[in-house]
């Protein structure tokens, strides 16, 4: 039973997902699909500039700062106010955040069925089980040489979107 409900919330959160995911690339909402897409090719421009472990750090030290500073400003307008609200985060460090044993597991599953696939291919194209494929394979590693000398990969993935 408990099995069933968690399937259930768990498609129920996927194709909300899915939902929201094509409203932002239709453009439904421009505000909200502005912030995204903003801050996405934002993080991409800091990754050209600086290092994957600086742009992180950089962006938990802002998160940070925000928290602590709402943080503070709501002790210090309940002080002034006398009034007690609580904690401001409250309602979301109450909220449960773990995952089941049955959720991992199929998430692993899922992945080792993927990452066993992609195994199989990358072997029989290097053991050269099929010449034709192998040699289109070769054809395209060795274009991507060249991609590769011309661009960053970051650059091409600010260049797609």
């Amino acid at each position: 039973m408990q099995a069933s409900a968690d399937s259930t919330r768990m498609e129920c959160f996927w194709s909300n997902w899915k939902c929201q995911a094509i409203d932002l690339l239709y453009w439904r909402d421009i505000k909200q699909t502005g912030i995204v897409f903003g801050s996405v090719l934002l993080m991409l421009f800091s990754l050209t500039q600086f290092s994957v472990v600086s742009v992180i750090a950089y962006l938990a030290l802002a998160a940070l700062s925000a928290t602590i500073s709402f943080r503070i400003y709501k002790s210090v307008l309940q002080a002034v106010q006398k009034t007690d609200e609580g904690h401001p985060f409250k309602n979301y460090l109450d909220v449960e955040i773990s995952l089941s044993q049955e959720q991992i597991q199929k998430y692993t599953d899922c992945l080792q069925v993927y990452l066993n696939s992609i195994v199989r291919e990358l072997r029989r194209l290097f053991l050269v089980q099929d010449l034709v494929d192998s040699l289109k394979f070769a054809v395209l590693m060795w274009l991507l040489t060249y991609v590769g000398a011309l661009f960053n990969g970051l650059t091409l993935l600010i260049m797609g979107k």
